[in-house]
């Protein structure tokens, strides 16, 4: 069995090259062909402008042709959402997939997994349905952060510079986008809440600024580099004399599987994503883009000078595992 898999060998140099098939199919598991996996733009453009060698992915949708004797529930010929990397592939334990609702397609059922990172911030926020939420960057995570929020009754208002974002968020029915935050008497002290999925802090600030007193900043953004030269005191200046809080986005703060006493979890997480997507809640019409495993140095040099059209960005193994 020849298995392949991207492979950053070097800095800023990818590769598909191959790679050891798995060990042999244990009762619990689930093995087949790798259909497509997603790219997760800010994880591995790190991993890329790295020294050391790595073996990126963020998840991915395959089908199910091999199943252990334990497994229950799943069929084979089924397609199946899980966290797996960019390689031909996939072997996982049946815990650790979601079934494909039928029609939806593998590069839409992917983005669940980008889904899942706020999906924990829209079930740990204090704010409720019908207070004003502030999402600051529209990029893959911000986009489909914004329209969980709106479908789960919040007035949500969409912060993004860049114009192109800008017109695929307004485009996809968003209806507050702007340019910078806005500062305004409607505004300022109205905001329940502020997820900012840009890393940069001077969102952050903008955020803090407008919250109301006793409102939620909540960092799902990874700060990967100083943008400013912005100081801790005009934040903490600000958390303080309005009682925010201001928090980490981390979105394993659920557990992986639900228990008697913790209801929501990761897996329901994706569950929840897999079934907004299939019930076409969330658009992602003409904002994906494809590229085969072979052209990984492209995508990912794409990715680091900005120049990929589309806000997802998808390996495609269909005819590679032909």
């Amino acid at each position: 069995m020849k298995i392949s898999e991207v492979t950053v060998t070097r800095r800023e140099m990818a590769e598909l090259l191959p790679s050891e098939p798995p060990g042999s199919l244990g009762p619990e598991e689930i093995r087949g062909r790798t259909l497509v996996s997603l790219v997760s733009p800010g994880t591995e453009i790190q991993a890329y402008l790295s020294d050391s060698p790595s073996t990126p992915g963020y998840a991915a949708v395959f089908i199910a042709e091999e199943i252990g004797c334990n497994v229950e529930g799943i069929n084979r010929g089924e397609q199946l959402f899980c966290m797996g990397g960019h390689r031909s592939l996939q072997q996982l334990p049946s815990k650790s997939v979601v079934r494909v609702p039928e029609g939806l397609t593998p590069e839409e059922a992917v983005l669940a997994r980008l889904m899942g990172v706020t999906i924990t911030t829209l079930m740990t926020t204090l704010a409720r349905p019908g207070d004003v939420v502030v999402v600051t960057g529209a990029g893959p995570v911000g986009y489909l952060c914004a329209h969980l929020f709106s479908i789960s009754g919040y007035e949500v208002l969409v912060v993004e510079p860049n114009t192109e974002r800008c017109r695929i968020a307004i485009e996809s029915g968003l209806e507050k986008v702007f340019a910078s935050v806005p500062e305004n008497d409607k505004i300022n002290g109205s905001v329940a809440l502020v997820v900012d999925c840009s890393g940069h802090e001077q969102a952050v600030l903008d955020g803090a600024r407008i919250v109301r007193k006793g409102g939620e900043i909540v960092l799902v953004g990874v700060p990967w580099s100083q943008r400013t030269n912005l100081t801790a005191h005009e934040l903490l200046h600000l958390v303080f004399h309005k009682y925010a809080v201001l928090r980490s986005g981390w979105e394993w703060a659920l557990p992986h599987h639900a228990s008697g006493f913790q209801p929501h979890s990761i897996y329901g997480s994706f569950r929840l994503a897999l079934r907004w997507l299939a019930d076409q809640r969330i658009p992602c019409e003409d904002i994906i883009t494809l590229h085969t495993p072979e052209n990984a140095q492209d995508l990912y040099q794409g990715l680091h000078h900005g120049s990929l059209e589309g806000l997802f960005q998808i390996f495609d193994w269909r005819n590679h595992n032909q």
